[in-house]
């Protein structure tokens, strides 16, 4: 059984205990349930931004703990200062010390968009980012039949919410496109065992039509890639681990902007 495995048979759990906890009707009047969310596509093609999808994440299951010592309302907020052009906050709790308070604290913090990572399975997901105030939503490929994208996207899109879709091979790629998409995402980390590979984005990015946003997400850690993936075709380079292993993400961050504008 791969880690991916093992998060999705707990997170059928979560959601049954949520779905407990917490009614659809309870989610609806949710503080931001009403609220428009942000347009993915006016922050991510917006010239005075980086493109730059900057993630808060205390820990993984390949790392370990990565940093648990930072407020993500202090560190979101400098990411925002420095650039960025959406924030991505991890709400699972078991695997990646994540929590919904953090998407909520998030939120409260920023005016960009908010995307929740999270492992998406069900409809009751969605409604509960909704109500937390996110603005995009992630749907992996891996652990998703193109029957349920297609049918979660097309709820996240009644919702106002933008969709991105994160796949890891061309099998996926394939498979998975429908029209609620915004954005696909090449993830270069095998969710099977963790190693990333760069190379994934650059084999795969004339695969994505053109009429959908490209995003590169993991295994970026140099400017000089962010400015390789733009011109193979990319729009968008999600960072998390690179910025929040350091002692300052915020500050990481800002330096890493910089060098973008001098390489």
């Amino acid at each position: 059984m791969t880690i991916l495995d093992k998060i999705v048979i707990r997170k059928k759990e979560e959601i049954a205990q949520a779905k407990q906890l917490v009614s659809v009707k309870d989610l609806e009047a949710g503080l931001h349930f009403n609220r428009n969310p942000y347009v993915f596509k006016d922050f991510l093609l917006d010239d005075k931004r980086t493109g730059i999808i900057a993630e808060f994440k205390r820990r993984s299951p390949s790392k370990g703990v990565i940093n648990d010592r930072v407020s993500v309302e202090e560190v979101t907020q400098a990411y925002a200062a420095a650039g960025a052009s959406a924030l991505s906050v991890l709400t699972d709790i078991d695997f990646f010390g994540g929590h919904t308070n953090d998407l909520l604290a998030a939120r409260a913090a920023n005016k960009v968009p908010i995307l929740r990572k999270e492992f998406m399975i069900d409809e009751y997901q969605i409604l509960e980012a909704k109500a937390l105030g996110a603005d995009i939503i992630l749907l992996i490929a891996a652990i998703l039949t193109p029957d349920e994208i297609k049918n979660l996207s097309a709820l996240a899109k009644s919702l106002g919410l933008n969709v991105l879709l994160e796949v890891h091979n061309l099998e996926e790629l394939e498979r998975s496109i429908c029209k609620d998409l915004d954005a696909i995402g090449v993830n270069n980390r095998n969710l099977a065992d963790f190693t990333v590979n760069i190379q994934t984005s650059f084999d795969l990015v004339n695969q994505i039509p053109d009429e959908f946003l490209k995003i590169s997400e993991s295994a970026i850690s140099a400017p000089q890639t962010i400015l390789d993936l733009k011109v193979a075709g990319f729009n968008g380079f999600l960072i998390g681990e690179n910025f929040m292993k350091t002692v300052n993400p915020g500050q990481a961050m800002r330096d890493f902007a910089g060098k973008l504008i001098s390489v």
